[in-house]
């Protein structure tokens, strides 16, 4: 069988939409799954849709070994995407072939191929997603390194090449679209490369331009990817009818947040093309929403379920008890201490079950279970602090969540992979901070008084006292005692009858 190429497409009459020759306009840091199944797909798009004329070049950000930077040349920046899931109460299966990639290069092997992306007066656009250990500011890094290992320092590189080639011109600096889960990240590569062009002398004429001509934009990005489907992949090669060796899944849903300024719209269509990307002036009330809300909502019910016996999220939406328990979460007690319109608020909650009940996607409990502390402490705590704020009561569910925290990390042996726990069908590791894990095995049997006050008093976890907040304390006590009798999924049932 022949591996995807233009010429095995056209072989096959194949009719979807296609862009072979285009200016390269994007250059893409991150060769990984995430970038292609998102930033790309939207560019894709976008070409078909809105006229963008775009192919994106891709660099690899690390020296490391890559598959994939090879296949992506091998088949001439064309890949295969499924997006998966439910949608407006509909399952879906999109197949796209992709075409808006041009080839990859990796600067380890050819430095001069990546900054002559810099030379090219058609560029406009860097998107990058080198994980969240990507964007830091490393000052051994040199400037006459070919190339500089992180991340900032190859874009200062490139920066300071475009700016050689075309300083003296308005309107060829670039705008920067950071996609790494760090706060504020455009702010956070903007900070590094100046420290950059600092750190290697380049000039303050330089330095001006970068303030002036470039645009690192802040962003908040929103989509499960799931990957190679290697389960499936033999099955889905047999129906294409070519082998592609980069092939890659995700969710239907997708949303993308860019913090810029409106003009940005006309310069990247994603709205002309329909597409869920929204720009504008802060994206920090978008990304609270999204861990609040969606985070949130993991975190709030994900350790009770699993010690009722549940073992992956979709099965729990399929349980009316814990269903309930979750939207009553969600509804009643996290919308509620937003300041984004509840129509916007409710309808990404919305999308959130539909999510969760993705029948492609098996996201095991245990694995949204690892670092259970400092996620309740980020995803959890300031709904229950902003709840308490504004309606000077508890709320009963997470509430409950915080005594299911504390039942699901109460093991009993501490070994070298974790904290060794026991629910009705079987043993658990509790995986955690080394810290964590022995305060719990130190507080191993407790009454439920004592535990909860231990926990709710470790300010190295909390950053605060819980037990200050009015009735916390006594609340999660009483909750915890009920599981130990009852079982988590009996104080679900309880709560949302009330």
């Amino acid at each position: 069988m022949k591996k995807l190429s233009y010429e095995t497409l056209h072989e096959m009459n194949y009719d979807g939409y296609l862009l072979e020759d285009a200016p390269e306009r994007v250059l893409q840091f991150g060769e990984g799954n995430f970038l292609r199944a998102f930033t790309d797909a939207f560019i894709d798009v976008m070409n078909e849709k809105a006229g963008f004329n775009s192919k994106v070049v891709i660099c690899k950000p690390t020296a490391s070994h890559s598959k994939v930077a090879a296949a992506i040349n091998e088949q001439e920046g064309l890949y295969t995407l499924y997006l998966r899931g439910f949608q407006d109460g509909q399952k879906v299966n999109n197949k796209r072939i992709l075409s808006c990639v041009s080839r990859c290069i990796n600067p380890y092997d050819d430095f001069e191929a990546l900054l002559a992306c810099a030379d090219n007066e058609a560029l406009r656009f860097v998107v990058s997603n080198t994980t969240e250990a990507g964007i830091v500011y490393d000052a051994s890094c040199q400037f006459t390194d070919a190339p500089a290992s992180s991340y900032p320092g190859k874009l200062t590189q490139v920066l300071y090449r475009r700016f050689q080639k075309f300083g003296k011109e308005s309107g060829k600096g670039l705008i920067i679209l950071s996609c790494e889960l760090i706060e504020d990240n455009g702010k956070a590569l903007r900070k590094c490369v100046l420290n950059y062009a600092k750190q290697w002398k380049l000039g303050e004429e330089f330095i001006n331009w970068i303030e002036a001509e470039n645009l690192f934009c802040s962003t908040l990005v929103d989509r499960i990817v799931t990957g190679y489907p290697s389960a499936e992949a033999e099955t889905l090669t047999a129906e294409n009818g070519y082998e592609d060796a980069i092939l890659t899944t995700g969710e239907i849903f997708g949303f993308w947040v860019i913090e810029g300024p409106k003009s940005l719209e006309k310069e990247f269509p994603a709205k002309a093309a329909g597409l869920p990307v929204l720009v504008t002036d802060n994206h920090k009330p978008y990304k609270q929403r999204k861990v609040r809300i969606l985070n949130g909502a993991h975190t709030s019910f994900v350790l009770g379920a699993y010690l009722a016996g549940q073992d992956i999220v979709r099965n729990c939406m399929e349980d009316e008890v814990i269903c309930s328990f979750m939207n009553q979460t969600i509804y009643d007690e996290i919308i509620p201490t937003l300041d984004l319109s509840k129509e916007e608020l409710e309808d990404f909650a919305s999308a959130v079950t539909e999510r969760f009940k993705n029948p492609f996607i098996d996201h095991a409990l245990l694995a949204i279970s690892l670092n259970s502390t400092s996620k309740w402490r980020a995803r959890v705590m300031p709904s229950l602090k902003e709840y308490v704020t504004r309606r000077g009561s508890l709320p009963a569910c997470i509430t409950a969540s915080f005594a299911f925290y504390i039942a699901f990390y109460n093991g009993q042996e501490l070994t070298a992979d974790g904290l060794n726990a026991s629910r009705k069908s079987g043993t658990y590791t509790v995986k955690d901070d080394a810290d964590v894990l022995e305060f719990f095995y130190s507080h191993k049997d407790d009454s439920a008084k004592d535990l909860v006050h231990a926990v709710c008093t470790n300010i190295s976890f909390w950053g605060e006292d819980l037990s200050t907040i009015d009735g916390f304390e006594h609340a999660v006590t009483t909750c915890l005692e009920e599981i130990r009798t009852k079982g988590t999924y009996e104080v679900m049932k309880e709560i949302i009858k009330k």
